[in-house]
């Protein structure tokens, strides 16, 4: 199915790795022009680079902190001066600093609300200054199925994947008349380098939930993403699509 996408211009936070990794390279398989932003700027941040441009589009990595307010503008400017344009905004860029509320402390709840969600009001902020303009865009969050039920020692995530929730809905109402449209994919496990850090016994337990049986690959969601990323889903804005093999029910 082809999506339309061709010769768009994409920003995908958090590009380099994981999830985010994935939404590149299908975005540029369906032919839009990628920015990868990503705090780290090592081999495998290339490494993608290198695997969006090979698909023969403008591909752009970018080192920058999404949590810092005063870049997000710069980076969007830069890319619609490469690119010539800018259509699509993906907020991916994530971390999580687990631990149970009484052992929490401040630092891991604000490095993580820093990135989580202060990191996607800064990038959709400034797509919706230029999206507004243009009358055209498409953002797409990335939250988690755990900013919709909460999850034991993720109150940070799960709070910050919340409000990743309500900031869309929000944003999808004041951008709607601007033919502006905003949705959140939500995720639940998901097989990337994250995961293979986690315990076994908290694998097991998801596995259990799933009832499909199987984990999410990132090319699964990229699969999504694109799809809202085009005029194929023109009519859809402010929702909240899981992509958790039954993990939710």
């Amino acid at each position: 199915m082809d999506l339309g996408l061709k010769g768009k211009g994409a920003i995908v936070t958090g590009g380099g790795l994981g999830i985010g990794a994935g939404i590149a390279k299908v975005l540029a398989r369906e032919g839009c022009n990628v920015a990868i932003v990503d705090l780290r700027e090592d081999d495998e941040v290339q490494d993608v680079l290198a695997e969006v441009e090979g698909q023969g589009v403008q591909g752009l990595a970018i080192q920058a902190d999404v949590s810092v307010y005063s870049e997000a503008e710069g980076v969007v400017s830069r890319v619609v001066e490469e690119f010539g344009r800018l259509d699509i905004m993906v907020c991916n860029a994530g971390i999580t600093r687990d631990g149970v509320i009484w052992k929490m402390t401040e630092k891991q709840w604000d490095q993580v609300m820093d990135v989580n969600l202060k990191g996607y009001f800064n990038y959709n902020q400034a797509a919706a200054r230029h999206f507004k303009e243009m009358k055209y865009g498409k953002i797409v969050n990335i939250s988690s199925i755990n900013g919709m039920r909460g999850k034991f020692a993720q109150a940070n995530y799960a709070a910050s994947k919340g409000g990743v929730i309500a900031l869309s809905k929000s944003l999808a109402k004041e951008l709607g008349r601007f033919n502006v449209n905003v949705n959140v994919v939500a995720p639940g496990m998901v097989l990337t380098e994250m995961m293979e850090s986690l315990a076994a016994e908290f694998k097991a337990g998801a596995m259990a939930e799933t009832v499909l049986g199987r984990f999410a690959t990132p090319h699964d969601c990229a699969n999504l993403v694109a799809f809202l990323c085009s005029d194929s889903s023109r009519h859809i804005t402010g929702e909240v699509i899981k992509i958790d093999g039954g993990q939710y029910i």
